[in-house]
């Protein structure tokens, strides 16, 4: 072989080699240009992503300056945008299960879009109302001295007003302090135009009540979550029969009760009417006069003049439409107070007595029983005036007292013994000795349970249980020996948890006391101030007010702070 074709195949060889290298690197380059041309891709892709993500979050910034804007309003203006909505609880549930793909509704979404900005306003104003709550329920600052801190809340005086019980002596700090908060939010209640509660609406004129949660709302009417009494295990019915707690009797002195007209002579009668605002007193200035009661001005309604009778005594029928008047006189008044006008009753058929000075008016209105000649009870129809039958005890009668139900009457006299008639068959069907008495001059009985009380010419006091006594037990549960002379006025509260009891015959002869314990109330009567001779007491309806009247022609005022209804 020639040099020439020796070079020509090395020629050959290598532009074979050179061919086979670039057939080897040209996919290697091709891979290179797709990647490049991916990697741009990607790129753009996640320039795109930023770009949502930042539209995202200006967005949202958007919605809390919204939310913060809402918030500001609400807090300078109110609650501007929250609905009045029955049932809405209701309606939320609908829309979770439609969510949810229930099958069972059908919601037509076409008026959806002009609701949504409406709707974002009330969900922003609960929010808002939440945190305003939660705000108001963290305290600013806590002291650690109120756990370690105990206080005798028996020991001071005016510390016992605390006392949730009777036998309650030492309590924690934090305690004290919360029932004292409690004890200033009773005695300063809040008005309720500055009280801030977007929770209480006030509903508009609607002619249509509609149900909330089972509950209806008539118009015009406030209401409050109605599942919030399925939150708490507190009492849904407030019991008005509070315990009452012995030995101080919370009370203030008001302004007298006949302050616009005082009378000229001793005041015999003092009565509260049944509505606890209107107010009789009457005395031997033959005047009977009536006031409303508020404890402020005590106004003076009317006032009556009585030419012929020095009244002895006057009092409301318990329904509420006549007082009766009496005096030392064979013949006795009704004032009807529709028509104020007085009817003369007397002298009743029959009968010679010259006086018809004492009597009691059952609280069925329907019997007036009044005190005769030789140990007769003259029994009168509240309805006709006229007599409709007599009782008859030993001795001479000087008191007497209904039952409750007006069927039954208790009478007491000369001869120590104390009488039950059946008012329904005119009999006597239980006589019992008085413990200790030898003349009865007074009595009175509970309006509600079974207790009674008989007061003697010695002064004392026997309580009695009135089932226990028929059943023949003569022991009392307690006798009371706090009065030194003649025991003339008794009286029970409305719910019997307190006793009045008085004397006529010397100053500030009026004692009170507490039935639960039968123990007679400490602070009563007031040291610094005079009762004068007092000669009757009322207690109004609700227990509220207690009116004295005395000798000096004044009716003093007093309120008792345990009941908070006049």
């Amino acid at each position: 072989m020639s040099l020439i074709s020796q070079n020509a195949s090395m020629k050959d060889r290598a532009k074979n080699i050179k061919r086979e290298d670039i057939a080897d690197l040209s996919p290697s380059e091709e891979t290179k240009d797709i990647q490049a041309s991916r990697n741009s891709d990607s790129d753009v892709s996640s320039h795109k992503r930023k770009k949502r993500n930042h539209e995202a979050v200006e967005k949202q910034m958007q919605v809390q300056e919204e939310k913060e804007m809402k918030k500001l309003e609400n807090f300078l203006f109110g609650s501007l945008y929250f609905p009045v909505e029955f049932g809405k609880e209701d309606d939320d549930e609908l829309k979770n299960e439609v969510d949810k793909g229930s099958t069972r509704f059908i919601v037509d979404r076409s008026a959806g879009s002009a609701l949504s900005v409406y709707e974002e306003d009330v969900a922003l104003e609960e929010e808002v109302d939440d945190e305003m709550e939660n705000r108001q329920r963290k305290p600013a600052w806590v002291d650690d001295e109120e756990i370690k801190t105990n206080i005798n809340i028996a020991k001071v005086n005016r510390l016992r007003k605390l006392r949730k019980e009777e036998e309650e002596t030492i309590i924690s700090g934090t305690t004290y302090v919360s029932r004292l908060r409690a004890q200033h939010a009773k005695l300063n209640p809040g008005t309720e135009w500055a009280q801030l509660d977007s929770r209480v609406k006030s509903y508009s004129s609607d002619e249509e009540s509609e149900v909330d949660n089972g509950i209806v709302a008539s118009p015009g009417l406030k209401v409050q979550g109605a599942d919030d009494i399925l939150r708490t295990n507190e009492e849904l019915v407030v019991k008005s029969g509070a315990k009452l707690l012995p030995g101080i009797l919370e009370f203030s002195r008001l302004i007298d009760a006949n302050v616009e007209d005082p009378s000229n002579g001793p005041i015999n009668s003092v009565q509260f009417h049944r509505n606890a605002q209107l107010l009789l007193s009457a005395g031997l200035d033959r005047k009977l006069r009536f006031f409303q009661i508020d404890g402020k001005r005590n106004t003076k309604i009317q006032s009556v003049f009585l030419d012929d009778c020095p009244i002895r005594q006057a009092s409301f029928l318990p329904d509420g439409s006549q007082v009766i008047v009496s005096g030392r006189r064979k013949f006795f008044y009704s004032f009807d107070l529709v028509k104020a006008k007085f009817d003369k009753i007397g002298p009743l058929t029959g009968r010679e007595e010259k006086s018809l000075e004492v009597f009691e008016v059952s609280p069925n209105s329907r019997m007036i029983a009044f005190l005769g000649n030789e140990g007769y009870i003259l029994l009168v129809s509240s309805k006709t005036k006229t007599l409709i039958g007599t009782l008859k005890i030993n001795g001479t009668v000087r008191s007497l007292a209904f039952t409750e139900d007006g069927n039954q009457l208790l009478s007491s006299g000369g001869d120590g013994q104390i009488y039950h008639w059946d008012l329904r068959t005119r009999t006597c069907f239980h006589k019992g000795v008085d413990e200790g008495c030898i003349n009865g001059t007074a009595l009175s009985t509970a309006p509600i349970g079974n207790l009674f009380a008989a007061g003697s010419a010695s002064g004392i006091v026997n309580v009695y249980n009135r089932e226990e006594f028929l059943g023949g037990k003569r022991k009392p549960l307690k006798t009371i020996e706090n009065l030194t002379t003649q025991v003339d006025f008794m009286k029970f509260n409305h719910d019997a948890q307190i006793l009045a009891i008085c004397s006529s015959m010397k100053k500030n002869s009026l004692k009170l006391i507490h039935i639960p314990s039968l123990t007679v109330f400490s602070n009563w009567p007031p040291p610094n101030r005079t009762l004068h001779y007092p000669r009757g007491l009322d207690f109004s309806p609700g227990g509220g007010f207690m009116a004295v009247g005395n000798a000096a022609g004044k009716v003093l005022l007093y309120k008792l702070h345990h009941y908070h209804h006049a």
